[in-house]
């Protein structure tokens, strides 16, 4: 079982040992209590399964809480840590402003304030050596003045401990002892890598939510084994892996990002299935929007990201996480996003999201502010019965009105052209991301295959690959929970990485070796926690960069002890990969490893075998309705097809609506779409048509 919960609603998938989903739901997310909203979409996939407790091995959880949390500011009051003379590491921060001539620059909010930043004694240097001692006799004062300022969580990084971490793990020991309740992170732990400001940014952000994320994850255990549930309960993290609750617990800060992560992992599965290199992912749901490059079968990585940021579109605005992270542009773009009127009567739609409560007007759960979804009913794109499994009744008229009242009144138009002015700033919203996010990688967008999925993912997918100049998009089966789908598909896994400096001619191969043994140790006891039996992989990387470089390059190592003979390899990989990014290479200047990578992964389930795209009939529909057409804007008939209705080989042309339980396929009037040998919905751009 799958469970996957988001802003708007929380998807449960329940799949057989041959990885063929045999049920799915999608259930409205419930905000103050999320693990009921979880166990209602359970208890429907168990009963359309006829299923019992007992026969479920497994249940993989991917969860917006942490997400959420950071950024509505929802977690505890957080203390840092630090050494003595580095209390204002938070305030010098880069050194620099994010935007340089902005006069009202806003900082960033990095959530502890001065007031809440102390010290202690004690001092390691860079390569892990005791320069002095930790100040055990200054224990006493940091118990009060953590008391005095009722902190609830400490985040403890102290200089260095990423080479030693012997003072961090004997001060949160001191800690234990009189503050029993204080929720300690380190930052060896969360984030071992050099670059201070960073890393105490990340054990903040693992502190503040850690409580709150383990009353969740308790209640979350607890409520489910009440039902009858056995089994292990695994939660997916940002790098795409699985891990144990009680590493999630630990480290809540791996979950953050983590359902989107479910969706790039199943596009992923696709591109090895049906043999395509270059995709782009596209996950479009209630309350955002995430598009995701793939290459050679393996999604774009990072090692950080922002959390919050004061600018949306700027970096160094918003508060840095360094951590494993699949690489995607996330914005406020789905179905629940809230259209409105500047003061210049400009159309603006989102980040502001309706959510699942009160929700779209057309919800008809008290929502009166017009939101994508409504402007995609009055267009009728949507077909009342089938949204939402017809488990929401839809009202049609509120949403027109809705749409009437705040854009269409106040811009002379009806409610049609106001329905197609929002999607059309919307989708080009969408498209824009992804080109923007193309053009930052060196990439190029229109030779790639778009696989669309989530709630709204189909719904749009060819109007925001149109503007995205791409022409071929893949709807999967079971598109309108695809995430949680991808849960199911993600290995059990856990990626380390760790700051061990050195000069690739200094190089000690016997240290950096003891260095990997060890992550090599720490993170199959994670991986054996939720994945007892079977054979292991590892993946090992340096980060290399020239001598002055402000930032690495990730280069892949043998996943094997290394030899001296192996160096001449690293450098010739470091300088490929240098001259592609940078169109050339720099001879005679030093080369540097700041930080070593290791992932240990279990194996995933066997992949499908297509044999292609049988022969087969062009589908004559039975059943029409009119549309706005999102070409012209005119209103048209588009043909109505039920998807399970569709064969291997069948095809058809657009305008059309593939319709099914979860979601509806939106086949634009300049494309095509045929299904596959696997049930996919193939749409390819026809380029005769306007």
């Amino acid at each position: 079982m799958a469970i996957d919960i988001g802003g708007t609603f929380t998807d449960t998938v329940l799949m057989d040992a041959e990885t063929n989903v045999i049920a799915s739901t999608k259930t409205p997310t419930t905000q103050q209590q999320p693990a009921l909203g979880a166990l209602e979409g359970a208890r429907i996939v168990m009963a359309l399964a006829e299923a019992n407790w007992q026969q479920v091995t497994l249940l993989i959880h991917g969860t917006t809480l942490a997400t959420n949390a950071l950024i509505e500011r929802r977690g505890a009051r957080v203390a840092t840590v630090t050494t003595s003379g580095f209390r204002d590491i938070l305030e010098i921060a880069y050194e620099r402003r994010y935007s340089q001539y902005a006069i009202n620059i806003e900082k960033p909010d990095l959530i502890v304030p001065r007031s809440r930043s102390f010290t202690i004694g004690g001092r390691m240097n860079a390569q892990g050596q005791e320069l002095s001692p930790l100040d055990e006799t200054a224990v006493s004062t940091l118990v009060k003045e953590l008391q005095a300022v009722d902190a609830r969580a400490a985040a403890i990084c102290l200089l260095h401990s990423y080479a030693n971490p012997t003072h961090e793990l004997k001060l949160r020991s001191l800690l234990a002892a009189k503050m029993p309740d204080l929720v300690v992170s380190l930052s060896h732990e969360v984030s071992p890598e050099a670059r201070e400001f960073d890393r105490l940014c990340t054990t903040i952000a693992n502190a503040y939510v850690q409580p709150l994320v383990s009353d969740y994850l308790a209640d979350f255990q607890e409520k489910f084994a009440a039902e009858g549930l056995a089994c292990p309960i695994l939660m997916m993290t940002a790098s795409g892996g699985m891990t144990t609750l009680e590493t999630a617990a630990r480290l809540p800060i791996r979950l953050v990002e983590s359902g989107p992560a479910g969706g790039a992992i199943l596009a992923a599965r696709i591109a090895r299935e049906v043999g395509e290199e270059q995709l782009l992912s596209f996950d479009m749901g209630g309350t955002t929007a995430k598009l995701c490059l793939i290459d050679e079968y393996r999604p774009q990585t990072a090692r950080k990201f922002e959390i919050s940021r004061a600018e949306r579109f700027i970096k160094g605005s918003g508060m840095p996480v360094r951590i494993p992270v699949i690489e995607m542009i996330e914005i406020g773009a789905g179905g629940g996003s809230i259209a409105r009127l500047d003061r210049l009567k400009r159309l603006q739609v989102g980040p502001e999201s309706a959510g699942s409560d009160p929700g779209p007007a057309a919800f008809a759960k008290g929502g009166d502010k017009p939101t994508v979804t409504d402007a995609d009913v009055v267009q009728g794109y949507i077909r009342p019965e089938y949204f939402a499994e017809g488990r929401l009744r839809m009202d049609t008229d509120a949403a027109g009105a809705a749409l009437c009242r705040d854009i269409g009144q106040p811009l002379g138009v009806g409610e049609s052209a106001a329905a197609f002015a929002l999607s059309g700033i919307v989708d080009e919203n969408m498209a824009g991301a992804g080109r923007v996010h193309a053009v930052e990688s060196g990439k190029d967008l229109s030779q790639r295959l778009m696989i669309a999925f989530g709630g709204n993912g189909p719904l749009h997918a060819t109007r925001v690959a149109r503007r995205a100049q791409v022409d071929r998009i893949l709807i999967p089966r079971d598109p309108g929970v695809g995430s949680a789908v991808g849960f199911l598909f993600a290995p059990v896994s856990f990626e380390i990485i760790r700051s061990f400096y050195s000069t690739l001619k200094t190089l000690n191969i016997d240290d950096l070796n003891h260095l990997f043994e060890g992550m090599t140790a720490e993170a199959t006891k994670i991986v054996r926690a939720g994945a007892p039996d079977g054979p292991l992989s590892e993946r090992r990387v340096a980060f290399m960069r020239y001598h002055g470089q402000g930032h690495e390059i990730e280069i892949e190592l043998p996943d094997r002890a290394l030899e001296r003979g192996d160096l001449e390899a690293l450098k010739a990989g470091f300088e490929d990969e240098y001259a592609r990014q940078f169109s050339r290479v720099v001879p005679g200047m030093t080369i540097e490893v700041l930080n070593w990578g290791l992932s240990v992964s279990a194996p995933s389930p066997q992949l499908r075998s297509i044999d292609g795209t049988p022969h087969g009939k062009h589908v004559v529909p039975s059943q029409y309705q009119p549309i706005i057409c999102d070409i012209t804007g005119e209103r048209v008939e588009a043909a109505i097809i039920l998807r399970e209705t569709m064969a291997p080989g069948d095809r058809l042309d657009g305008p059309a609506l593939i319709a099914e339980p979860q979601t509806t396929t939106l086949v634009s009037a300049d494309f095509s779409a045929q299904i596959d040998g696997n049930g996919n919905i193939v749409l390819t751009r026809r380029r005769d048509e306007p």
